[in-house]
């Protein structure tokens, strides 16, 4: 069951095991400059908002319909990351383990394959939460991302027009798999009730890991900055999965003025630039697990031009805040030891 809780999806499997809940916030923040260099994670600027499509029904395109799911804005100025948390299991001393794939316009943000049904392992086309605290953009290379940043469908700009040739689904898929209830039981026994229960180095990650800073219809997300952030390896056993359960949402993006239209609603307001940011002397960070081994990235991603790469070629200016930045001093984190329901629809 997939539902919408204070812009948050929460994905629930109360037949797998009764702790068995994820929950995926849309963190809007920075979009960091396309210049060539690698930076470091930027903050969260607070959640989209999102709104169930069948909510605005009659409003919506009609594919929106058809998908269902949900839908955010977002402004081009802007970028995404996704935060993963899973509830705290206090039996066990544990957050329930799951296997996500995140796609972007069908084209998974791990590998740069398209989009299939399945998890699969070689190559490892999806995140294991504990143990992935956020995703932030494409795996072009071991250790760097390239980040989600939002440009209009039919521009050639997004991850789907460049491997794929169409601007036929933009927005982004997600599709969650919870471990075995057996495995889970084998592999995370019940704690002594003397023992006093910490959220353990490889088992939780606390949503507070990362500082969040409160503060045409269809879009697709595109290659933008270079970041960096490792995806990490499975540590369990490939039929430690139930691959016989999951649950799959479309999350559709829209830009500003298609929100206002659809929802009645103005967006959140425009972010800083990251230049703005640097020189008001705010933090980065740095994320660092060296419990976990690092995918090598996708030979496919890598190839990707980014978007302010593909604008030079066309002649057109797409980040006309694309200034370069020198962040301050890196805050390094590491992992702490310790009505709602939204209709899946086609995909």
């Amino acid at each position: 069951m997939i539902e919408l809780h204070n812009d948050r999806l929460v994905f629930s499997f109360p037949e797998a095991y009764p702790a068995a809940k994820l929950s995926i916030d849309f963190q809007r923040t920075l979009r960091i400059p396309d210049d060539g260099k690698t930076y470091p994670l930027p903050p969260g600027l607070g959640r989209f908002p999102v709104k169930h499509v069948d909510d605005f029904a009659d409003k919506v395109p009609g594919d929106w319909r058809e998908h269902g799911g949900v839908m955010l804005p977002m402004f081009q100025s802007e970028a995404m990351w996704l935060l993963l948390h899973g509830d705290y299991d206090p039996e066990r001393g544990v957050a329930y383990p799951f296997a996500i794939k995140v796609a972007a316009g069908k084209i998974d943000a791990v590998t740069g394959n398209s989009w299939s049904n399945g998890l699969h392992r070689s190559p490892q086309d999806y995140m294991i939460s504990p143990g992935q605290p956020w995703l932030d953009g494409f795996c072009v290379e071991k250790g760097t991302i390239r980040q989600f940043v939002a440009m209009p469908l039919g521009a050639g700009y997004t991850a789907e027009e460049q491997i794929t040739g169409k601007a036929e689904h933009g927005g982004l898929q997600i599709a969650v798999y919870p471990m075995k209830r057996d495995a889970y039981e084998r592999r995370f026994p019940i704690r002594p009730r003397h023992f006093v229960r910490t959220r353990s180095l490889d088992a939780y990650m606390s949503p507070e890991s990362r500082p969040l800073l409160l503060g045409e219809a269809a879009m697709g997300l595109a290659p933008g900055g270079r970041m960096k952030q490792e995806i990490y390896a499975d540590p369990f056993r490939f039929d430690d999965w139930d691959h016989l359960t999951s649950s799959r949402c479309f999350v559709h993006i829209a830009n500003s003025l298609t929100w206002r239209a659809i929802t009645g609603a103005a967006p959140p307001s425009m972010p800083p630039t990251a230049k703005q940011y640097s020189q008001a002397g705010l933090p980065w960070f740095d994320y660092y697990d060296e419990s976990a081994a690092a995918l090598p990235g996708s030979g496919v991603l890598s190839k990707l031009k980014s978007v302010f790469g593909m604008g030079k070629e066309k002649g057109e200016e797409p980040l006309p805040e694309n200034e370069p930045c020198e962040p301050a001093a890196s805050v390094l984190l590491k992992p702490k030891k310790s009505k709602h329901q939204v209709r899946e629809g086609s995909f």
